[in-house]
């Protein structure tokens, strides 16, 4: 979720600074495989997730939506399968309702606002990625009316670019990262000494919210 809370944080400070040309806290996004959307190919259909909002107000903490092994797709190596899978702070039950309405709402929120992206930005996903929708990334790389933005689509790699994938996928991938912000970040050889802007950080306020008891 690092990537949708990054385009929720943006998407915020653009309302706030729209009548402020040059206005607004962030430099520029790198995004690995961001979830700005459930994908459709396991998004519940109508009339289940009117259903399932209607019973998380009553019962938000109810562990019943049902879900395949994440590291099992998401991670390639099976090494690193193990280790992912002795994480302690790993959550291991299924997700609850409550949870699972407010991904919905969130990622529908964030994609019905793509055209409004404005920041800099560098998209990475993988083709086999089956957590997060390419589908989804595309859409954000075409739809945002950032003048700077680049997208990056891995043949044949999953979820876990930075980590489940073999040693040298994951070179291509951050060698790719630190080109991106090398060419943004340094100017004439040199680090800019210019400091970045600080974001300013307040409450959710500026996202439309469910009730959840």
């Amino acid at each position: 979720m690092g990537g949708a809370l990054c385009l929720l944080l943006h998407l915020r400070d653009h309302q706030r600074h729209r009548r402020s040309p040059g206005g607004g806290a962030w430099a520029g996004a790198v995004l690995v495989a961001p979830m700005c959307r459930i994908s459709e190919s396991i998004r519940p259909r109508w009339p289940v997730p009117q259903i399932l909002t209607f019973v998380a107000r009553f019962a938000p903490k109810l562990p019943i939506v049902p879900t395949v092994d994440l590291i099992s797709v998401s991670v390639k190596v099976p090494e690193k399968r193990a280790v992912a899978g002795r994480n302690p702070l790993r959550y291991r039950g299924r997700p609850r309702l409550g949870t699972v309405v407010e991904l919905l709402r969130v990622t529908d929120y964030i994609y019905s606002r793509l055209p409004e992206v404005t920041l800099p930005f560098i998209v990475l996903h993988g083709s086999a990625d089956v957590v997060t929708d390419l589908s989804v990334s595309q859409a954000l790389y075409e739809l945002a009316a950032s003048e700077d933005k680049t997208i990056r689509i891995y043949d044949g790699m999953l979820h876990s670019l930075l980590f489940g994938e073999p040693e040298e996928n994951i070179t291509v991938v951050r060698g790719h990262i630190l080109s991106w912000l090398n060419d943004r970040c340094v100017s004439g050889g040199a680090s800019s000494s210019a400091p970045l802007p600080q974001p300013e950080l307040g409450d959710a306020s500026a996202i439309p919210s469910a009730s959840v008891d």
